[in-house]
């Protein structure tokens, strides 16, 4: 499943400085795909692919919670347009 999670940041260089951190450290099977920002750097976009939304929580939560507040969704992939399904 493709998992969307969207950060309000408070912490720009730190939010980004630990996602290159957990890049490193994916859970096996787990690809990410998308790492976007607003061009304020108040909001992000990420997507990463694994079996389990709560999984992919654990994992972003574990870098990311000190520098933004984060909410996950499953991401529609059949009807979205570059996303392999």
């Amino acid at each position: 499943m493709h998992v969307m999670a969207i950060s309000a940041i408070s912490d720009e260089n730190g939010f980004w400085s630990s996602l290159k951190k957990a890049h490193g450290g994916l859970p096996q099977g787990a690809k990410w795909t998308l790492a976007v920002a607003s061009t304020d750097g108040a909001r992000a976009v990420n997507v990463i692919v694994h079996d389990s939304l709560d999984d992919v929580r654990a994992f972003f939560e574990g870098y990311a919670a000190p520098f933004a507040t984060t909410e996950y969704f499953e991401a529609d992939a059949a009807n979205a347009v570059g996303l392999p399904r």
